[in-house]
């Protein structure tokens, strides 16, 4: 009988795999998120009930306590949490998945110690590797979210000698680690982990707020590999098919984050940069006129009214405002006038990957109105007006013009191609990157100062009445 069960509970973990690789597959694009998402949870459902039928379980009402608590957080927070904040919510997630996987590999480790005396060296070694992964991604995650949410700064924080302390931690963490091979010592192991909560920290306090999304999307993959090591741990297939594929999937999308802003991983990681500076003057090198012109709501609802193609670029001063269903409903007005009315979303635009898409999803834009940077970027010549809502660096041409400026060479939106440019800002402040925006000074860009929300209401109701 145990043969039957156990065959049972492998092919269900093996289905369950094959819904994770088709969730993922479909969680691709725009259009099949969420039918990916869907099966994705239906995956992990039936991983959840194989698992409970293991044998080896102890304790069912530990665990029917632990579901029951975490299904009450999971319902209130997907009804209290606003979709401008799932950065944040995304960051605590990764730090649970780390957290839980640090967990598990401190009670094996001392429940195999405990029972036996010694710890077998593989063993210890993938304990070793479930506390290093699972600390850097608890303590970085909480600091990411820290940083996003504003509870501390989002600006690159350093101090002297910080290489040199990281390197000396990294090191003190190697040498516990072959002692630890060597014997098996439960304070050692706590040292450990100690020092793998620390490393995390540091290993996010000198990452800017505008590398966030890199940040984030690493961080989902260290919570995969962290469940991996459980799983061997564990011996739990799922496990490691589990947190490989999140493992894999979080790197792919950390390179395509690093790409989208045309900077190598390392830079990302050690260059500091991306803080919510102010910098004044021009964009790196080269000189810029400083003169702007701002328009009002009356003469902007008159450009976009009577324009034959509009060109909507949300960036995170429209996540900050929550100015999306507003932005909806002027896209609806405008195209009961006739005009041609599409998305341009840029791929680090906002604080984590996708953050446009899910926010104007919420809104009930056609996902066949949203338009990635490479396939927008050739109409941009031919549209009448770009709207741009709170977007900063991934508009500005620096990247392309100026060759000292800390962006140069980030592939950007070609918003200044576009026939007119109105641009939805506060003030003139600058991006993540802390430079000047060419764009805003340019003959046919003018300013829309103001809260996007506001903003945006304003130019419905001009449009209306034309």
């Amino acid at each position: 009988m145990n043969t039957y069960l156990n065959t049972g509970i492998e092919l269900a973990y093996l289905i369950a795999a094959a819904l994770f690789i088709l969730g993922l597959k479909k969680l691709g694009s725009p259009a099949t998120a969420r039918k990916g998402n869907f099966l994705a949870a239906v995956g992990m459902l039936i991983a959840i009930v194989a698992t409970l039928l293991n044998q080896s379980v102890l304790n069912y009402e530990w665990i029917l306590v632990g579901m029951i608590a975490g299904s009450l957080i999971g319902a209130i927070a997907a009804k209290k949490v606003a979709m401008t904040d799932m950065p944040q919510m995304v960051g605590i997630f990764n730090g649970v998945g780390g957290a839980a996987s640090a967990l598990v590999a401190v009670g094996e480790f001392w429940r195999v110690l405990t029972t036996t005396g010694t710890v077998p060296l593989d063993a210890t070694f993938i304990a070793i590797l479930g506390v290093l992964i699972g600390g850097v991604t608890l303590t970085g995650s909480l600091l990411a979210f820290a940083k996003l949410q504003g509870l501390v700064t989002g600006s690159p924080v350093t101090f002297p000698f910080q290489q040199p302390f990281n390197f000396l931690l990294l090191a003190s963490f190697l040498t516990g680690s072959v002692y630890l091979l060597i014997k098996p010592d439960p304070a050692v192991f706590l040292t450990l982990t100690a020092i793998s909560l620390l490393f995390g920290a540091l290993f996010v306090l000198p990452i800017g707020g505008g590398d966030m999304p890199v940040v984030v999307s690493l961080l989902n993959s260290f919570s995969g590999l962290a469940a991996g090591a459980v799983g061997f741990i564990l011996y739990n297939n799922m496990l490691i098919v589990a947190g490989a594929l999140v493992g894999a999937s979080g790197l792919i999308l950390t390179q395509i984050m690093c790409k989208a802003m045309n900077r190598p991983l390392t830079n990302v990681l050690f260059g500091a940069f991306g803080g919510d500076s102010v910098a004044v003057g021009g964009s790196g090198g080269t000189e810029i006129d400083k003169t702007y012109r701002s328009i009002d709501s009356e003469e902007g609802a008159m450009m976009l009214g009577y324009a034959r193609s509009v060109v909507i670029v949300p960036g995170y001063g429209m996540a900050v405002a929550q100015a999306q269903h507003g932005v909806r409903e002027l896209a609806s007005q405008l195209e009961k006038m006739g005009v041609d009315v599409k998305y341009a979303i840029h791929p680090v635009a906002g604080r984590m990957p996708g953050h446009m898409n899910v926010l104007l999803a919420e809104a009930n834009v056609s996902y066949d109105r949203l338009y990635d940077m490479d396939d927008i970027n050739t109409e941009f010549d031919r549209v009448d007006v770009a709207l741009v809502i709170g977007a900063n660096d991934v508009v500005n041409p620096a990247a392309r013009n100026d060759n000292a400026s800390p962006i140069y060479g980030m592939p950007i939106l070609d918003v200044d191609k576009a026939n007119r440019a109105i641009v939805i800002k506060r003030s003139m402040r600058t991006g993540f990157a802390g430079v000047d925006n060419e764009l805003f000074y340019k003959d046919k860009t003018t300013m829309l100062f103001g809260s996007a929300q506001d903003i945006v209401s304003q130019l419905v109701s001009e449009v209306k009445q034309l």
